[in-house]
């Protein structure tokens, strides 16, 4: 008997839904998982999210099957770590390519599905802080204003590798900020003859 077979889903189950929910589930909080930390093996990410060890290592592989995880270079050992795959960026800067596309992606299913489910949610999570806003900066207040919001996060960084210092009804909160120029559409431009507006 292989490790494959050891770690993989038992034989002859059906795949319904719920199953197929938690394999999402899993999958993406490994890949959350990754992005965040750089590299992780199975036993880590089971100590992370408590899930078996089991588990994590045929989920791995299954990422790393469909191209979106590689193992990382290693020093011997039984410890297979693992990393977001590298990808050579093809913009010219010569940097490897962000996870970027990944991530946002992630978010939206996660805010997906937060949205169709939080009639489920106990009543005092059935809220969210979503909002958005445009405000006209300098290149100097947008790098001002993201530095504000890590400054006002920072108290709460910790508690994702110290448990214990979460207050009991704490929960994992998704926090995305996105500051970016909004560039003007090409009849804009035209419109204007490529001059700003007043």
């Amino acid at each position: 008997m292989t490790e494959d077979d050891l770690n993989s889903p038992p034989p002859g189950r059906t795949r319904g839904p719920d199953r197929t929910l938690r394999e999402h589930e899993v999958r993406t909080a490994l890949l959350e998982l990754l992005a965040e930390v750089g590299t992780v093996t199975a036993t880590e990410a089971a100590a992370r999210l408590g899930y078996s060890s089991g588990l994590c290592s045929f989920h791995l592989r299954q990422l790393a099957r469909h191209g979106h995880i590689e193992e990382a270079p290693h020093h011997g050992g039984r410890a297979r770590p693992w990393r977001m795959k590298q990808h050579t960026s093809t913009a010219g800067a010569g940097e490897p390519e962000p996870f970027g596309d990944l991530a946002r992606g992630l978010e939206d299913e996660s805010w997906q599905r937060w949205l169709a489910q939080r009639d489920e949610a106990p009543a005092a999570w059935r809220h969210d802080e979503a909002f958005s806003a445009v405000s006209y900066l300098t290149p100097e207040e947008m790098s001002r204003v993201a530095e504000a919001i890590r400054r006002a996060l920072a108290p709460y960084q910790d508690r994702e590798q110290r448990p214990l210092a979460r207050p009991e009804d704490a929960r994992p909160v998704a926090l995305i900020a996105r500051l970016f120029p909004l560039l003007p559409h090409a009849t804009d431009e035209e419109g204007t003859g490529g001059a700003g507006r007043g």
